[in-house]
């Protein structure tokens, strides 16, 4: 038997998952990081600090889909939908904790904006779940477009001998979009150009900060 969760219990729920996002050293993979048996490290000191710039972007990305997931389950109408929601969120933080691990080997730190853009992007969510999920499936779908565009620019950028980061960013490539069709096939609607621009100009303000801060 399916127990159903009050609001409350998701809010509490919510919570707790929300401390577990930002808190360094909470998010715990399901599975196995894929740079786990890849050996060799960059020496070069501006290398390093490019990777780490990728990388602490692509860290905050995961967090802000955290949020993003934990608002539409909150407010999503349809029980599938939210278990959806859920489901997403959990390999999510395979995401979360892969790039927070790759870049504590590349000796830097995760991004001191998280708290900001987690609290954006879970009242994003919550407000997209509350109007229809829908509507709330669509903007999943838009922003893991999003995401596998940064995904592959990076992939392009990292330096050639990076090859555990370049693993990583494969990985979550394959299941942003997975991620992306699931929601298309569950009923998302498919956004209007003008509004996935828009969606664009915001992440820039994203990457353009973390990479450094």
């Amino acid at each position: 038997m399916t127990r159903e969760y009050t609001l409350l219990d998701r809010a509490l729920m919510g919570a707790d998952r929300s401390l577990k996002t930002l808190v360094k050293g909470s998010s715990t993979a399901q599975r196995h990081s894929p740079a786990q048996h890849i050996s060799g490290s960059l020496t070069a000191e501006e290398q390093r600090r490019h990777a780490a710039g990728l990388m602490r972007i692509n860290h905050t990305g995961e967090v802000c889909a955290q949020a993003l997931y934990q608002g539409q389950a909150l407010t999503a109408k349809n029980a599938q939908v939210k278990a959806a929601m859920e489901h997403s969120a959990n390999e999510e933080i395979d995401h979360l904790a892969w790039c927070e691990q790759r870049l504590k080997e590349l000796d830097s730190h995760t991004s001191h904006l998280n708290p900001l853009f987690y609290a954006a992007s879970f009242a994003i969510g919550a407000a997209a779940g509350a109007i229809s999920d829908r509507i709330s499936l669509g903007f999943v779908a838009a922003t893991e477009d999003q995401v596998c565009e940064h995904l592959r620019e990076h992939l392009q950028t990292l330096p050639m001998d990076d090859e555990k980061s370049r693993a990583i960013l494969q990985q979550m490539l394959e299941d942003e979009a997975e991620h992306a069709s699931k929601a298309i096939e569950a009923g998302g609607h498919i956004f209007p150009s003008p509004v996935k621009k828009a969606m664009s100009l915001m992440a820039k303000v994203m990457t353009g900060s973390t990479y450094y801060v």
